[in-house]
This record gives C-alpha cells, sequence and structure tokens, in this order.
C-alpha cells in the first residue's frame, strides 16, 4: 500500500527486454537505502517488486501486462521517474489510500500556470469517468491530488510548486501519458452495488 506521497525522484538506468516482460534498472538512492528483496515500490504510481539492488539502484521485471497498460512500455534509459516505497504500517497517511494498481493511462489535454499554481486537464477514458468525484482523489504518475473538477472525457487537478518541483508531473507537457489510478474506495462501492442487485 502506498500513499501517492512521493518521496524521490529517480532515473530509469536500463531497459532490457525479456520476451513477454522486461526488466528496468532503476536510480533510486533513497528507495534503496533500506531495500530488501521482494520489497514494493511504486514507479510512477506502479507496484513493482525488487529483484536486486545494490547501494545507488534497483531492479525490477515488468510483466507485458504492465508494458501495455502503463507508460512504463515507453520508458527509456534516462526518463526520470517518480518513487514511493511501501507504507509501513505505523506510517502516516499523507495522501489517500494507493493500491500502485494502474487502471489506464490519460493524456495532458493543457497546462495552465497561474500565479501560485498550475492547473493540468487530464484526458480519460471512457470507462474510468465515472469513478472520477470533483474534490475525491486520484493518483497521477504515483502522485495523490485532488480532483478539482470532472467531465465524461476529463479532469483537471491544481499543482503547487512542490509538486511541480519535487516530482516529474512539473516536467510533462500537453500530449504526455501519464498513468492513472482511481480512488480504490469508488472501485469496491461499485461492485457491491453490483452484487446487491
Amino acid at each position: 500500500m502506498f500513499t501517492g506521497i512521493v518521496e524521490e525522484r529517480g532515473q530509469v538506468l536500463a531497459v532490457t527486454p525479456m520476451g513477454d516482460s522486461a526488466r528496468l534498472v532503476i536510480r533510486a538512492a533513497l528507495a534503496v537505502s533500506d531495500a530488501k528483496l521482494g520489497d514494493s515500490i511504486a514507479v510512477n504510481g506502479v507496484c513493482l517488486t525488487v529483484t536486486e539492488f545494490d547501494e545507488e539502484s534497483f531492479s525490477a521485471d515488468v510483466m507485458a501486462e504492465t508494458l501495455l497498460r502503463t507508460s512504463l512500455g515507453a520508458a527509456l534509459p534516462g526518463s526520470d521517474v517518480n518513487l514511493e516505497r511501501a507504507m509501513p504500517a505505523h506510517g502516516r497517511l499523507g495522501g489517500h489510500l494507493v493500491q500502485g494498481h494502474v487502471d489506464g493511462t490519460g493524456s495532458i489535454l493543457t497546462i495552465e500556470p497561474t500565479e501560485h499554481w498550475t492547473v493540468v486537464r487530464v484526458g480519460i477514458p471512457s470507462e474510468l469517468s465515472r469513478y472520477i468525484a470533483e474534490k475525491g482523489s486520484i493518483t497521477i504518475d504515483g502522485v495523490s491530488l485532488t480532483v478539482v473538477s470532472v467531465d465524461d472525457t476529463s479532469f483537471s487537478v491544481s499543482l503547487i510548486p512542490t509538486t511541480l518541483r519535487e516530482t516529474t508531473l512539473g516536467d510533462r507537457s500537453i500530449g504526455d501519458v501519464v498513468n492513472l489510478e482511481i480512488d480504490v474506495i469508488a472501485k469496491y462501492v461499485e461492485r457491491l452495488l453490483e452484487a446487491k442487485q
């Protein structure tokens, strides 16, 4: 379980195709400082398992399904990524409950800087729009954010300078693809209502 509070920006060092999967090597000083084999680390919001690590980086194997459904399929050496270690049971829940299970991707439609923040509008797949609520939570590339507005095809968020500086969201441009994870509570509520009918 994660919180959507990015701990550090890492960098993809290598991408090795392995048939129906790929191995990523990611530079991550903080994330590997207390790493163990099998630990979970969210990479741009995707929960990955540490398969190897040293003092500066870790490796993770990424299945074809994940490569197809997330922006990690387009990761290249040199790409910056948002990183968050799994939350310890005694840790603070600074963002919201994030599983690291990406529900789909969206694309940046507009970026509008204002005096104190930047408003970003993201286009969404139609099957995700019903789960997104104004003032609800959403995760973009592993960053927990509050939805400002939503319609059937897009939603907007406001990014403060700290988020723009400390995460990869400050580097995004119009047309960029981002990973989206909707609030897990919405998915369970829908499932319970379906079962009740």
